[in-house]
């Protein structure tokens, strides 16, 4: 069932706050907030949300509605917001077979698009469009960086599999564009798949001598915990989102020592980081994740663009977002051609702070990375 929830963010006065907004901005936000993928729309909605309380504007309305993870329901969640509550600019989605449905028909009816998550490879490249941009990464990126850090990590012979989607196609090319060793197997899984009996069964007789994966949410639960009880030992890595803070409480221990990928970590040391992560365990009484601080980001974005163009003169207000004028989490942050971040991108550790389970930061993969797509985006 769709779940609405429609949020009009109050705030200090101009005169208090200092900003002057154009004009009032109407966003649609269509993420999951139902079924195994709940959590990572969940936290991406917080994060957006705690970005707009602390910032005191005022005349931003946030319409959100629950996308289940279904294609056919998002398109149809998008043409209502678009054409009925009559939004300025959508975000939201979290996966990139909703995103490849939904964003070029909203960008073809002039509306901007701005991802929290989802970074499908041909939104970056030769379907890439001046309304839309990822604020969060391409998909390729944090697989790449896996890649990168499976050759100084020494492995030679990495089993690699992902959900049959997308960005489980991304994310395998994306290791294997930077991994030089030999493949003891490749596989991609059903999206959505609990049971992986058969694929650790490969695992145990390939002859691997690492495993590489990407399975987002309950996925990533279910494999972890069933790869634990195998008693197969053979080490495992992964991007952020296999190891982030959505499912480390369900993985547990089995998941200490691992070693993944993102763009951002709670440790990351700078003023814009300090104050997401303290205020998000204020509002919210947990530790945020990736998908909140990529949110959190975009919030601010559009924030930092209201306070210099209407929306409604979308030249400037495009200028205003390439420009991107805000305190990113992530320390420094800018666009590239295509519109998606150049970047750094950490190897992170699964750490146990008392009973919590997190990430820190044990090394750098790469420093002001680009996607291997933006050669392909004629804008």
């Amino acid at each position: 069932m769709k779940k609405i929830l429609a949020a009009s963010i109050l705030a200090l006065s101009m005169a208090t706050s200092g900003m002057a907004y154009a004009d009032p901005l109407k966003i649609g936000m269509i993420t999951t907030l139902s079924g195994g993928g709940a959590g990572l729309g969940v936290d991406a909605r917080d994060g957006f949300m705690l970005a707009l309380k602390q910032s005191g504007v005022k005349d931003i309305e946030v319409v959100t509605e629950d996308d289940a993870q279904k294609p056919e329901l998002a398109v149809q969640i998008a043409d209502k917001m678009i054409q009925s509550d009559k939004v300025d600019l959508l975000t939201g989605i979290i996966w990139s077979n909703l995103a490849m449905a939904v964003v070029p028909n909203a960008v073809a009816q002039g509306k901007f698009y701005l991802s929290v998550n989802a970074g499908p490879s041909a939104l970056a490249g030769a379907k890439c469009d001046k309304n839309y941009f990822n604020v969060a990464y391409q998909n390729d990126n944090f697989h790449e960086a896996m890649g990168n850090y499976a050759n100084t990590a020494g492995y030679k012979k990495v089993f690699i599999l992902a959900p049959n989607y997308p960005a489980g196609t991304d994310s395998l090319n994306g290791f294997k564009r930077f991994y030089k060793g030999e493949l003891a197997g490749e596989v991609y899984t059903k999206l959505g798949q609990t049971d992986y009996a058969a694929e650790i069964a490969q695992i145990r007789d390939s002859g691997a001598d690492s495993v590489f994966f990407f399975l987002p949410g309950g996925m990533g639960i279910a494999f972890m915990k069933q790869y634990a009880q195998s008693g197969v030992e053979t080490p495992v890595m992964g991007p952020g989102f296999s190891f982030d803070q959505d499912v480390l409480g369900a993985i547990g221990d089995a998941a200490v020592g691992v070693k993944n990928s993102a763009s951002w970590s709670k440790d990351l040391d700078n003023a814009a980081n300090k104050k997401f992560v303290e205020g998000f365990q204020a509002e919210y009484k947990r530790l945020p994740s990736i998908y909140a601080a990529q949110a959190y980001d975009t919030a601010n974005l559009i924030i930092s663009a209201s306070a210099k163009a209407s929306v409604k003169d979308a030249d400037a207000f495009r200028a205003a977002l390439k420009e991107a004028k805000f305190d990113s989490v992530r320390g420094k942050f800018k666009f590239n051609s295509n519109n998606h971040p150049i970047q750094d991108i950490y190897v992170r550790e699964v750490v146990k702070e008392g009973d919590v389970l997190t990430n820190k930061i044990v090394a750098t993969s790469f420093t002001d990375h680009e996607d291997a797509y933006a050669k392909d985006c004629k804008m």
